[in-house]
């Protein structure tokens, strides 16, 4: 073999090995590899308004018959055991509040408002004279 027969094997080999890259790359791209040219489009939101929340609101119906504990407190006292002991029919116990403040209402354990004992088809009730704040029913959560 001449230097120019050489030459030209190398050559063959060379070309070669390129058409066989290229076809190795075309058959990846056939075989479900992901093309790397995606269209992309921005999305927009409709602005919401005010009955639009009140729609969603409506959606919380599957809710509404969840249990609740509601309490009212008159006030609250300590005491000792020896005085709980001598405790009887007629004793008074103090409270923390005055009479004629209002009584603080409970649901599950969350201040939720305040009110005024009410005599209603001979059993009491409590007449809400002010109701804790949205804002501040969400604090109490957290």
């Amino acid at each position: 073999m001449g230097q120019d027969e050489t030459e030209g094997e190398v050559r063959e080999m060379h070309t070669g090995a390129e058409n066989g890259t290229d076809d190795a790359r075309k058959e990846g791209a056939h075989e479900g590899s992901p093309s790397v040219e995606r269209e992309v489009s921005s999305i927009r939101f409709s602005e919401m308004e005010q009955g639009d929340v009140q729609e969603s609101l409506m959606g919380l119906d599957f809710i509404l018959d969840i249990p609740l504990t509601v309490s009212v407190e008159l006030g609250r006292g300590k005491m000792m055991i020896s005085e709980l002991l001598k405790l009887g029919r007629g004793s008074i116990v103090e409270l923390t509040k005055l009479a004629g403040e209002p009584l603080d209402v409970f649901v599950n354990n969350r201040l939720i408002a305040m009110g005024e004992v009410v005599l209603a088809n001979e059993k009491f009730g409590i007449r809400l004279t002010d109701v804790v704040s949205h804002a501040e029913r969400i604090n109490q959560l957290k």
